[in-house]
């Protein structure tokens, strides 16, 4: 039996999901056909299926792997001494996602699955589940250092940052002209005025 090595498994894998996002960026999940994904990676279709039995998996993976990253990032941030600046430096995080065509393509590729297949909606609720977590987290060590209203419902104010990046990534979708870059100063004085209102 040959053994197969895990460092060189493991990078094959991820280079297939690098290529399945590109794909499903530019064309769509149900419009990528598996070849393309195997053009893409530079391997035939065998080798693609000996990582993944299906496109559906692929695009399951992609959705793990996402949440894996949101939960390293809150992961790595927490306990901060500045935890208004970390939310910020992730909402900048957040704008430089939404300016990436690709990233922006894919997350509302996703999000239109996961209203057709009830398991990408549960793997995409667990995602949205950890990043508003992981908000709640610096939000509660924020005020309690004093950087923010205490007064805030620290799972309530999480829940509407979580739906201003939803916005983000729609208006992305639907105003051609809309650039998230360039929304920066005018997304931390929001913030300023709603999380630190004596501030602002």
């Amino acid at each position: 039996m040959r053994t197969i090595d895990p460092g060189k498994h493991a990078a094959r894998r991820d280079a297939i999901l690098a290529a399945a996002r590109h794909c499903f960026a530019r064309k769509g999940f149900h419009q990528t056909s598996t070849a393309a994904i195997c053009a893409q990676a530079g391997m035939s279709p065998g080798n693609l299926f000996h990582y993944f039995p299906t496109k559906q998996a692929i695009i399951a993976a992609i959705v793990d792997q996402e949440g894996s990253e949101t939960a390293a990032y809150f992961a790595g941030v927490q306990g901060s001494a500045d935890a208004y600046g970390a939310l910020l430096d992730f909402m900048d995080l957040v704008l430089a996602l939404a300016a990436d065509g690709d990233f922006a393509g894919l997350a509302l590729d996703i999000a239109a699955e996961a209203m057709r297949d009830t398991d990408i909606a549960a793997r995409v609720a667990r995602n949205d589940a950890s990043l508003r977590g992981g908000l709640q987290t610096l939000l509660s060590e924020a005020a309690a250092a004093g950087q923010i209203d205490a007064a805030l419902d620290a799972a309530q104010t999480a829940g509407w940052i979580a739906a201003l990046i939803d916005g983000i990534f729609n208006r992305v979708a639907v105003d051609p002209d809309y650039a998230p870059l360039a929304q920066r100063a005018s997304l931390h004085l929001l913030l300023t005025r709603f999380l630190r209102p004596a501030l602002a």
